[in-house]
């Protein structure tokens, strides 16, 4: 198990939530990382400010600057790379990445998404969700791989579904959720206890009972 703390970039477009549960997470001494970085391709993303009042490094890479998707990967890639993270970790950062970004990026770079995948991937999860009549719904965090939000799994939470709900109530009961698993999952991996193997994620060696999958009360 490493002691050392690892150097992390994270990648935002939006209010930074995310962002802000692994700042707290790290500034509280329980996440062995240092967040070097927080890149935005919005330049009005809130994640910026949350990184800015934890005096940490920011930059803005507006993709509408770039004359196409894989220029700009190509720079997003450089920026990223000044800082020489050991591990990338997408919070909420809503672009597709291209094929030779994930490859160069293998392995450390995950992403959290708003349901329990395989199911309902891509936008408007929450919507979609109940318009399909789930009555169970959650968090998923994931290694990246080229295809969108197919990843092996590290960590999934389950949320009840309500009759009542509304997409912005489901919203916030998952995102409550999200907090919890991001910075668990960054944990695991600067300790050095994840490994893929056969498209399966392993902690500690062993395979988690349903891909690691929590209940949330």
């Amino acid at each position: 198990m490493t002691t050392s703390k690892l150097p992390v970039v994270a990648l935002i477009s939006g209010r930074g939530s995310n962002l802000q549960s692994i700042i707290d997470e790290m500034h509280a001494g329980r996440l062995p990382i240092e967040l070097r970085a927080v890149v935005s391709n919005n330049p009005d993303a809130h994640g910026l400010v949350r990184a800015q009042a934890a005096d940490i490094t920011t930059c803005i890479l507006d993709h509408r600057q770039c004359s196409s998707r894989v220029h700009y990967d190509q720079a997003l890639m450089a920026a990223i790379d000044e800082h020489n993270p050991e591990l990338v970790v997408l919070a909420g950062f809503m672009r597709i990445l291209g094929r030779v970004f994930v490859k160069h990026y293998a392995d450390r770079l995950i992403n959290i998404h708003p349901s329990l995948l395989p199911e309902f991937p891509g936008l408007e999860t929450h919507a979609r969700v109940l318009q399909n009549g789930a009555r169970e719904h959650g968090a998923s965090v994931h290694f990246v791989t080229p295809e969108v939000d197919a990843g092996p799994i590290i960590i999934q939470a389950t949320v009840p579904v309500y009759e009542d709900d509304s997409p912005e109530v489901l919203a916030a009961r998952v995102s409550r959720e999200e907090h919890r698993l991001y910075p668990q999952a960054i944990r695991w991996f600067a300790e050095g206890r994840l490994e893929i193997r056969d498209n399966r994620v392993l902690l500690d060696g062993a395979e988690q009972p349903e891909q690691g999958l929590v209940h949330a009360k």
